[in-house]
C-alpha cells in the first residue's frame, strides 16, 4: 500500500507511482486512435447522419457516474473493513502477549511466554500468507519448531491450526497451575476474537462483488466511451480525441480503482500493506516481551496507516 505525503498541486498532476494510469494507457491510446478515425471520416458521418446528439451523453453520463460511485463505495467498504480487522488483530495479539507475560503465577515462565508470543507472530504471518495465497515456509522457519511446521504442511487453514496450538498452550498452563481459571477465561476470550478476525478476512477474500454486476458496469463504461466521439465530432472537430480521452480517463479510472480496492489483501500498489502490518505486530509483541527491536520498513511496501 502506497501512502505518501501529498505533493503540491502541480506535481500531483504528473504522479505515476500508485496511479492507475499506467495500466490504462493502452486502452486510452486505442480510444484516441479510434477518435482520430472518427474525426477523419467526419464528412462521411455527417453526410449519412451517423452522429449523435451530445445531450444524450450528458444524461447517460450522470447515471453512469452514479453507478460508478456506488461501485467504488462498495469496494472501499470492503477495503476499510479489511483494515479494521487487521487493526483489531494488532490490538488482540498485544492483549494476548501481555496476558502471557503478566498472568502467569510464577516468575520462571519467560520461556513459555516467549513460545506463546512466537506462536502469535506465526499466526499473523500465516493469516497474511493465506489471504495472499503465498508460501509461509520462510516465516515459519524462523518462528515455529520444525515439528509444528511439518504438522502444518498439509493443512489448508494454517492460522486456525496455529490458533489451536495457542489454545493447547493455555490448556497446558491451566493444568500445570501456572494460570488460574479466570486467567484461562481471559485468554479464551481473546483467542475467540482472533478466530472472528480470521473469519472476517476469509469472508472478504472469498466473497467478491457479484461478477455479473462488474461485467455489466465494465461493458457500459467502454461502450459509452467508444460511442462518445460520435456525439462530439460535429462540434469539436480535431479536438475531439483529446476531450474524449480525458472524459474516458475519468470513467475508466474509477472502474479500475474499484477493481483494485475490491480485493484489499492482494499485492497491487493500493492494497493493504499486510507485509508492513505483520512486521509491526511482530515488533510490538517482541518489545512487549522485553526484546530489543530495530524498527524497519518492509522491503516491498511503503508506510503503515
Amino acid at each position: 500500500m502506497i501512502i505518501k505525503k501529498k505533493e503540491n498541486w502541480f506535481k500531483m498532476l504528473f504522479e505515476w507511482k500508485g496511479s492507475v494510469l499506467p495500466q490504462l494507457l493502452p486502452r486510452l491510446f486505442l480510444l484516441f486512435l479510434f477518435s482520430l478515425l472518427i474525426v477523419y471520416y467526419k464528412s462521411f458521418l455527417l453526410e449519412y447522419n451517423l452522429h449523435i446528439n451530445p445531450a444524450i451523453f450528458t444524461l447517460f453520463g450522470i447515471a453512469l457516474a452514479i453507478f460508478l460511485g456506488f461501485r467504488n463505495n462498495v469496494s472501499y467498504d470492503r477495503f476499510w473493513e479489511g483494515r479494521k480487522l487487521w487493526g483489531a488483530l494488532l490490538n488482540d495479539t498485544r492483549s494476548l502477549a501481555r496476558q502471557s507475560i503478566t498472568l502467569l503465577n510464577t516468575e520462571n515462565d519467560k520461556a513459555e511466554s516467549q513460545k506463546f508470543i512466537q506462536l502469535l507472530i506465526a499466526f499473523v504471518y500465516a493469516l497474511k500468507h493465506q489471504l495472499r495465497h503465498t508460501n509461509p515456509d520462510k516465516d515459519f522457519d524462523r518462528l515455529i519448531s520444525s515439528d509444528l511446521k511439518e504438522q502444518l504442511q498439509n493443512i489448508h487453514f494454517k492460522p486456525i491450526a496455529i490458533l489451536k496450538e495457542l489454545g493447547l498452550w493455555v490448556k497446558k498452563a491451566k493444568a500445570e497451575g501456572r494460570i488460574d481459571g479466570f486467567a484461562q477465561l481471559a485468554f479464551e476470550e481473546n483467542l475467540n476474537k482472533l478466530s472472528d478476525i480470521v473469519g472476517g478476512c476469509e469472508r472478504i477474500a472469498s466473497t467478491p462483488i457479484p461478477y455479473t454486476y462488474s461485467v455489466l458496469l465494465h461493458r457500459t463504461v467502454y461502450i459509452y466511451c467508444f460511442i462518445l466521439p460520435f456525439g462530439f465530432v460535429e462540434t469539436l472537430g480535431w479536438i475531439t480525441p483529446f476531450v474524449i480521452v480525458f472524459i474516458a480517463y475519468t470513467f475508466v479510472a474509477l472502474e479500475a480503482i474499484a477493481d483494485e480496492l475490491e480485493e484489499p489483501f492482494g499485492l497491487q500498489p493500493n492494497d493493504l500493506a499486510l507485509d508492513t502490518m505483520s512486521l509491526m505486530i511482530e515488533n510490538t509483541l517482541l518489545e512487549l516481551n522485553g526484546e530489543k527491536i530495530e524498527i524497519k520498513k518492509s522491503d516491498n511496501e511503503y508506510y503503515l496507516t
